[in-house]
């Protein structure tokens, strides 16, 4: 007996579909949303091709079967609704796998490239389920797509909407940060492995994690062979709605949806939020010698950026480019972004080589392109944070001009400055000065405020905090690329030796100046990102582009830990006193006024004698007070930072206007653990003349 009740789709990408009342004896199934849609009685499959002649959709029982048990045919006169080819499948359920396969013609120099043998990845495929299988007849055959079941009890979970401006984030690889502690983590290198540790990141201080690309990425090669050099840091997607297979607990096909939003739903009970790094640039099909996986083999010519001769545009310096820009893509991208908000409840993205998204269909650049306004302006995203590394492979570079509103940006000019000040280089004191208190330089023009610059010393593409302290030249030769990749220009060094060293004076100063690198950026008005472990002086030997180490050169060894426990307790308490100190992370730009008279200016700059700072004769080292003026709140209190990155021993004298306040140290970098921070800042009083002698490298911070 058939039902009359109108059956109702589930919510997918923030839209919910009803469907049509059923008719006597026919039911009618509404063509979108894409992909494979869970009903009662069977699964809705929607995908779009243009051009295609022929659709199909391949039916598998195991992950291991190299050929569908089912073909379904799709009929054009019925089952093609303009460009959207769609039917409904009945009897299927959760856990089906599939692929669609489609028909059509072979012109590369026009832009088509459709394969009638190949198997191809639903674009809005959900999950995927084993690896690419070994070929001997030359046929792809990539991991199956996963109909999926989004059920999940949230128990009333939502996004913690922690404003930008107290947000600090730590930027983490999923599987590196568990799979080294395998002794003491029960699911290492997994979303459950991450749940496991939870409490460290809590004891941490940071309030959100930015995780390294999970969208589904190769682990095999197309072929199904094991690639010389491994796809680590998954930068090349190939199912932007599915959560990566490899970082799950078990093998059950689907079930990374699940632990995926299990590990959300425990980081956001730790009052911890997720970000997470999208890669809307390219994809895992490469160029004209890559694969077909998908986007080639349904509308090539849509799908990417092309030359006139039909080879493809590389702004990403992956061999193709994402053409963000046309209609079809943009939606597909604008679905993903509410599939993500909605059914995994993240909290913000981290957009890739951004600057692709202001590239218009021909590749130009070009302001407030749809794409970019888009992300800004959605509902949906509204409660999260949105962040551009504002350039590309091309030559791009938009730090400070990406867009306005909402958009926050890697402040790509805040890490140079501040390396090349700590490293002592010339000419840079007034640069210091800018980014520490926020780039206006960068963002005030625009309408945006301190926040919207993230800043970083260190990220995934580059050394770690250790190895900046610790090299002057990269040391990539286990990439097996002869030491080519990777950037030549690090602002490093290694302080009398490349490498490890048992000299206790290059040690402790190494020591000294990564937490004169890591106070720097805790301290400064903006929105400061650490890398994972670099809370621990992690290494990576001097490579500076790790993306095919999946080993302990990336992992986070939990050793460290306990090693070097001084630098642990030394962040800890610099990120504790930065989310109680509104002093040093103000939502608006500083003026160098007062807010009243009598009031200190809520920024003051003096040279080490004194003397109001002269930038036009500025020297190396430096006095910056922040100031409590304007801030209506008992907590706040004046910070003043004694910057001195010169090689050998400097007097400060600290101005008289200053000295009627009751100073007490917070840190001193220059100190032996545990007299190199005082987490309650109670330390000594300032000297009564106000007159300091500070070690070479080093930094002091009092507090009143």
């Amino acid at each position: 007996m058939l039902s009359l009740t109108t059956p109702t789709l589930p919510t997918l990408n923030g839209t919910r579909f009803a469907m049509p009342a059923l008719h006597k004896h026919m039911q009618f199934h509404y063509p979108l949303p894409y992909g494979a849609i869970l009903q009662e009685a069977g699964v809705q499959f929607a995908v779009y091709s243009r051009s295609a002649t022929a659709m199909r959709i391949l039916l598998y029982r195991r992950t291991s079967d190299r050929e569908p048990y089912r073909v379904v045919e799709l009929n054009p006169a019925t089952d093609r609704w303009g460009d959207i080819w769609s039917v409904f499948v009945p009897g299927l359920k959760a856990g089906q796998l599939y692929h669609f396969q489609a028909d059509g013609p072979f012109t590369p120099e026009e832009g088509l490239r459709f394969d009638p043998r190949a198997r191809l990845i639903d674009p809005y495929a959900r999950a995927l389920a084993g690896d690419f299988q070994s070929s001997t007849d030359g046929v792809v055959r990539p991991p199956r797509c996963v109909v999926v079941e989004d059920q999940f009890d949230w128990q009333g979970d939502r996004h913690l909407k922690i404003p930008l401006s107290e947000t600090v984030i730590y930027e983490m690889h999923v599987k590196g940060f568990t799979k080294g502690a395998s002794r003491d983590v029960k699911n290492a290198g997994s979303y459950l492995g991450v749940i496991e540790k939870i409490p460290y990141l809590k004891s941490l201080g940071i309030t959100a994690v930015e995780l390294m690309p999970i969208h589904e990425f190769p682990i095999l090669d197309p072929f199904g062979n094991k690639p010389e050099r491994q796809n680590y840091w998954g930068y090349d997607s190939m199912a932007f709605f599915s959560p990566h297979r490899g970082y799950m607990a078990g093998d059950k096909p689907g079930d990374q949806v699940r632990q995926f939003k299990e590990m959300v739903q425990a980081l956001h009970s730790a009052g911890i939020e997720v970000i997470l790094d999208v890669v809307f640039n390219h994809t895992a099909e490469g160029n004209h010698m890559g694969p077909t996986l998908n986007f080639k083999g349904l509308q090539n010519d849509v799908y990417y950026m092309l030359n006139d001769d039909g080879t493809y545009k590389n702004y990403s310096g992956c061999g193709n480019t994402l053409n963000g820009n046309h209609p079809i893509c943009r939606e597909m991208i604008f679905h993903c972004l509410r599939h993500w908000v909605h059914n995994y409840h993240i909290d913000g993205f981290r957009f890739d080589l951004a600057s692709i998204l202001s590239r218009d269909r021909n590749g130009e650049l070009m302001p407030n392109t749809p794409m970019v306004e888009i992300i800004a302006e959605d509902p949906m995203l509204a409660d999260t944070k949105i962040i551009a590394e504002a350039w590309d492979a091309a030559g791009a570079y938009q730090v400070g001009s990406f867009a306005k509103g909402r958009w926050a940006e890697w402040n790509g000019r805040y890490r140079d400055d501040i390396r090349r000040y700590w490293r002592g280089d010339s000419a840079v004191t007034g640069s210091m000065a800018t980014r520490l208190s926020g780039s206006s330089d960068l963002y005030e023009h625009s309408g945006r405020d301190p926040y919207h610059s993230i800043n970083f010393i260190t990220s995934h593409d580059g050394y770690t905090l250790n190895d900046l302290v610790s090299y002057e030249q990269k040391h990539n030769q286990a990439n097996k690329e002869d030491n080519r990749d990777g950037d030549n220009n690090n602002y490093s060094s290694n302080y009398g030796v490349e490498g490890p060293t048992r000299r206790k004076a290059i040690v402790e100063l190494r020591l000294r100046q990564a937490k004169n690198l890591m106070a720097s950026l805790l301290l400064s008005h903006g929105t400061p990102m650490i890398v994972s472990g670099d809370e621990v002086l992690r290494t990576q030997r001097g490579n500076n582009n790790a993306y095919c180490q999946d080993n302990n050169l990336s992992w986070f060894d939990w050793k460290l830990v306990e090693r070097n426990s001084e630098m642990l307790r030394f962040c800890e308490a610099v990120i504790a006193f930065r989310k109680a100190q509104p002093t040093v992370r103000r939502a608006t730009f500083l003026t160098g006024k007062p807010h009243k008279a009598g009031d200190l200016p809520d920024v003051s700059w003096y040279s080490p004698g004194g003397d109001a700072m002269d930038w036009s004769h500025a020297t190396q080292s430096l006095i910056c007070v922040f100031s409590t003026t304007g801030l209506e709140t008992p907590i706040a209190r004046n910070v003043m930072l004694l910057l001195h990155p010169g090689p050998s021993e400097q007097k400060f004298q600290i101005p008289s206007e200053l000295r009627r306040l009751p100073w007490k140290l917070f840190f001193d970098t220059s100190a032996a653990a545990p007299l190199d921070v005082y987490p309650k800042a109670d330390g000594p009083e300032l000297p009564a003349r106000g007159s300091l002698q500070v070690t070479h490298h080093s930094m002091l911070c009092y507090v009143a």
